[in-house]
């Protein structure tokens, strides 16, 4: 008898799992010589250039000091680390052998031209939503860029999580196919700003929270993330910054990576505002303007600017006359000369503490980084650096930090300052 059940289960497993073989199967699509650039009209190229700025292309897609598009960028993950791979027409080591049915299908359905499950490091989850228009137009720009010869490096996803075909699993529970659908509530400018950020932007890769398994966690849509030692801000009323990222701040931040209010774009956000977001017509910047202001609830919020404004006015004359805090010396010594703003309205140049979401955020991440490491000429306003402070002691970061927190908020202390300042100079710049 339980020879009999123990043969059951058996056959049981060997039928599921054939069962799930044949499930995942998909077939492999047919290699084509790389086209020729003439076959792709000019204007369709650069309709792609533009595509691939707004889906940060190069930035995910290039390692530091390798060719464009050459691929072995590292992106970490809790299962491990993935390299983005070679997207450029070559044939052997690129996408030069596939067909734009290929292609389409990579990016509508996570699916590689050999048939091989993607890892959702590749937001397929994002880029179903494009339209085969645009898809198409990505195809044009991509095959026409300069082939490099540069194979894929060997991923540190360990077994058995490394098998493509599970990737099937994952996508029954969390990937939905298909193109972006405009709310018909909503204005044209608003569906535009939504298939923007929905597709090939990708907002919610980075300023969405991940469950255990990696997937995005659509309850939490763009309610804020850890990204590459970072922390990406919520998109949402969520965020704490005092003044309302209104679609005015919004269009400065992603025009140029400046806010009057909120500081520059810094981090991960740097090269999305100053590699990719650069490459998109004005008419587009507004658009995301009018969709995320939308969705931060900025017009409900119109009201606090004022009060936000005359608080932060009064913090930042603390660093005037008598101090007897070590942490307030420090303050004045080192940052007051660059973040002084002598009341009205602050100088974007001279970003106000008070109001950066990197003093606000429940998390000091951004803000002892920042310290640590500075900004460079690329990151943020073209040109001004924020110099490097990373010689401060650790004690020295964490008493600054904790300055600043109390009085330059309303929100409570950051617990555990000194590990946290010793394990971000850890993971190093």
């Amino acid at each position: 008898m339980l020879k009999r059940i123990v043969l059951g289960v058996i056959a049981a497993l060997a039928v599921a799992i054939v069962g799930f073989g044949v499930f995942a199967w998909r077939p492999a699509i047919v290699k084509i010589d790389p086209p020729a650039p003439s076959a792709f009209a000019p204007e369709l190229i650069a309709r792609g250039e533009v595509l691939a700025g707004a889906g940060y292309c190069t930035t995910c897609h290039t390692t530091k000091g390798g060719q464009p598009f050459a691929g072995g960028y590292p992106m970490k993950t809790g299962f491990g680390t993935i390299y983005s791979t070679n997207i450029t027409p070559d044939a052997k080591t690129g996408i030069g052998a596939w067909s734009e049915a290929a292609f389409r299908r990579a990016m509508h359905q996570g699916v590689a031209r050999n048939g091989k499950h993607l890892f959702p490091a590749f937001p397929y989850d994002h880029f179903t939503k494009l339209s085969d228009a645009d898809v198409s137009a990505l195809y044009a720009y991509m095959m026409t860029r300069p082939a490099v010869d540069a194979p894929a490096k060997p991923n540190g996803v360990p077994f058995p999580l490394n098998i493509r075909a599970l990737q099937t699993g994952w996508k029954l529970l969390f990937f939905h196919p298909g193109r972006f659908e405009p709310d018909k509530a909503k204005s044209p400018e608003w569906n535009r700003g939504a298939y923007l950020a929905q597709g090939v932007s990708h907002c919610g890769a980075c300023h969405t929270p991940r469950n255990a398994l990696g997937a995005e966690k659509r309850d939490e849509a763009l309610a804020g993330a850890p990204i590459d030692n970072w922390i990406a801000p919520p998109l949402t009323a969520a965020n704490p910054s005092p003044a309302p990222w209104d679609q005015a701040e919004l269009v400065a931040y992603l025009r140029t990576g400046v806010s009057r209010y909120h500081g520059v774009a810094a981090g991960p956000m740097a090269p999305v505002v100053h590699d990719g977001l650069i490459k998109l017509p004005d008419a587009d910047i507004q658009a995301l303007a009018v969709y995320l202001a939308d969705i931060d609830g900025a017009a409900d919020r119109t009201a606090t600017l004022g009060p936000a404004l005359q608080k932060a006015a009064a913090a930042d004359r603390l660093n005037v006359g008598s101090q007897t805090l070590p942490a307030a010396r420090l303050y004045t010594a080192a940052c007051a000369s660059c973040h002084y703003n002598g009341g009205g309205q602050p100088n974007p140049l001279r970003p106000d503490l008070a109001l950066n979401s990197a003093v606000n955020l429940d998390d000091p991440t951004n803000l002892i980084r920042v310290v640590l490491y500075g900004v460079g000429a690329k990151d943020g306003a073209p040109g001004v650096v924020m110099p490097s402070f990373n010689r401060f002691s650790d004690a020295d970061v964490s008493a600054l930090a904790a300055y600043l927190r109390a009085t330059r908020t309303d929100k409570p202390a950051w617990p555990n300052l000194d590990k946290t300042v010793a394990a971000i100079r850890a993971q190093g710049k």
